[in-house]
């Protein structure tokens, strides 16, 4: 099945960009803005509104394949990818992209998607497209070739990697935002396997001696016991957004640090508990070390707390690197951040037979459509947990990633005789 076309329609994601080392050095939040000006390069407020671009890919039979480029709430952080502009890229995907793509082979997904990841950059500057711009156009990608061959994108996915997918949905991964504890409660209520996120995004919200992350998670426990359903054994996951590091500061192997961390253990109990982010050292390698001082620290001190690692582990290269440095019990694959989304399902898959997890994640600031390419992804490699995603209204994302996950199982327990577990 040939590609016919390429087209674009500049569109919406379902959240918002925020200037991370803005709000990290104090910005006041007011209302639902924030007082101050930006300082990382691109933003012309601290919090703007998130754009999407919807890329069309025109099939010879004239069927339409979609993906959306889209880019992580806190766009130019941690070394990633500048701000994204749907205007701006437009030209980008409407020219070069497609120029390569017309005529190709749809049903090379591999090629296709290679390809793509091998384009000069042109107008996107830097060595290779935008992050976001290959992510769009790869979830293009790997829709058409599953309409163009009759099956779903789990199908596509397992088939260039030879993996054996998951049996039963992923455990998914609800975020909260800001409303940590009405949300959570929505959680509870609908038996999320891993909640809630929690946005500790700043020293006010964990507390200056980390007594206000502490309180939260003893909250937490208390809920998860009255409102869960029956039987039901979440994990907690928070993501403290490099706080920690601002309340305590290195080495992170001493005592003080690891007894902070049996407290949160402690106001967990009786469910284990992973922390996200926990320092921002400001690259990798200084991320690396800090990480794996911690994680060897609380190992040596029996202390049962998971460290998930997020700043300064965007692409598959940064990935692999945290992983055979063995610096963090679970790696965030940060979809939007690796480009094409056969790296995020490379990702995962490096991750097999070592000590680290891997759960494909991304960001709220996605659409309907990216979310539901990464369920698919999750399900091929079966990965360790999936986000919720889009939004920070948790209901919507929850119901669009789980929704997307059983019809594709259903799908395929019903032409490839492979037996789907609820």
């Amino acid at each position: 099945m040939r590609i016919e076309d390429v087209r674009t329609v500049p569109g919406l994601s379902g959240f918002f960009f925020d200037d991370q080392q803005a709000i990290k050095d104090g910005a006041t939040q007011s209302g639902f803005a924030y007082d101050g000006q930006p300082v990382t390069e691109g933003f012309d407020r601290i919090r703007e509104a998130g754009e999407a671009l919807i890329v069309e890919i025109e099939l010879a039979d004239g069927s339409i394949a979609t993906g959306d480029c889209a880019a992580v709430q806190y766009s130019g952080a941690g070394g990633r990818d500048p701000l994204f502009r749907a205007e701006k890229y437009r030209p980008v995907v409407e020219g070069p992209v497609a120029d390569a793509l017309r005529g190709q082979d749809a049903t090379q997904f591999g090629a296709n998607t290679t390809m793509l990841e091998e384009m000069d950059a042109h107008r996107s500057g830097g060595g290779q497209l935008h992050t976001a711009v290959r992510y769009g156009v790869s979830q293009a990608l790997l829709n058409a070739a599953a309409q163009a061959q009759g099956v779903t994108p789990t199908d596509v996915l397992a088939d260039t990697y030879d993996t054996e997918p998951a049996t039963s949905p992923i455990p998914v991964f609800g975020q909260s935002g800001d409303e940590r504890r009405i949300n959570a409660e929505k959680m509870l209520i609908k038996g999320v396997p891993v909640l809630p996120h929690g946005l500790f995004n700043s020293v006010e919200k964990v507390g200056e001696n980390g007594e206000g992350l502490r309180d939260y998670l003893a909250w937490l426990s208390d809920r998860a016991t009255a409102l869960g359903p029956e039987p039901y054994s979440p994990r907690f996951h928070v993501d403290v957004y490099g706080i920690l590091g601002k309340v305590f500061g290195p080495p992170y192997d001493r005592t003080e640090v690891t007894d902070y961390f049996e407290t949160l253990q402690e106001a967990a109990a009786p469910y284990p508990l992973q922390v996200e982010g926990p320092m921002d050292a400001g690259g990798r390698e200084a991320q690396i070390t800090e990480m794996a001082e911690l994680r060897d620290g609380l190992a040596d001190a029996g202390v049962e707390v998971d460290i998930v690692a997020d700043e300064w582990c965007n692409t598959f290269e940064d990935v692999q690197a945290f992983v055979d440095a063995e610096a963090a019990d679970l790696v965030q694959i940060k979809t939007p951040d690796l480009g094409g989304i056969q790296r995020s399902a490379e990702a995962v898959l490096y991750c097999e037979g070592t000590d680290t997890r891997a759960y494909v994640g991304g960001t709220c600031n996605e659409t309907v459509t990216s979310a539901r390419a990464c369920a698919h992804v999750a399900l091929a490699t079966d990965a360790a947990q999936v986000l919720a995603k889009p939004g920070m209204g948790f209901d919507e994302g929850f119901m669009v990633v789980t929704n997307e996950m059983r019809r594709a199982l259903a799908r395929r327990a019903a032409t490839r005789e492979v037996p789907a577990d609820d």
